[in-house]
């Protein structure tokens, strides 16, 4: 039986997840009214990822006998300058989960939550994928910046995302 305070935590992290999926869909709807399809796309299918990324916490309370609370999704942000605005915030935003991340898997430490640890473990890993993948496109698109021409063929390498 997992403790309730890791149960809480985990619960937060739900909450934490599904408002990052949120995010990325309110991304994707800018990027498809700014007629960029591909990085409309790359940005629902990270949604789909960290809605993904929810249910397997979701499922993890229940296989520990806890309990799922949903609270209330956050409004996202939905107001964007650039492309570029819109990967420093995704940038800056996967930093901040990994932080969440990281206290969780702390808590599980001090908790000696064995398994909780493990789970935490490929969150862990996944977090290092995300921030390096933000980074990438944002170091990208600085490069392109003032060359509008170049995001036409990003546009279509980032309309190709696929997996999971």
């Amino acid at each position: 039986m997992i403790s309730q305070v890791m149960q809480d935590a985990i619960n937060a992290q739900i909450k934490a997840e599904l408002d990052s999926a949120y995010l990325y869909l309110s991304m994707a709807a800018y990027f498809d009214a700014s007629n960029l399809p591909g990085f409309g796309h790359w940005m629902k299918f990270q949604a789909k990822e960290e809605y993904s990324h929810a249910m397997k916490f979701f499922g993890f309370l229940n296989e520990r006998g806890g309990q799922v609370f949903l609270k209330a999704l956050d409004e996202p942000e939905s107001k964007f300058s650039s492309v570029v605005d819109v990967f420093e915030r995704t940038y800056k935003h996967e930093q901040q989960v990994t932080a969440l991340i990281n206290a969780l898997y702390e808590l599980a430490l001090k908790e000696k939550d064995y398994p909780s640890q493990i789970l935490l473990q490929w969150y862990v890993n996944e977090q290092v994928e995300e921030e390096a993948h933000a980074s990438q496109i944002l170091e990208m698109l600085k490069m392109a910046e003032g060359k509008s021409y170049a995001l036409i063929p990003m546009d279509a390498h980032m309309g190709k995302r696929a997996g999971n």
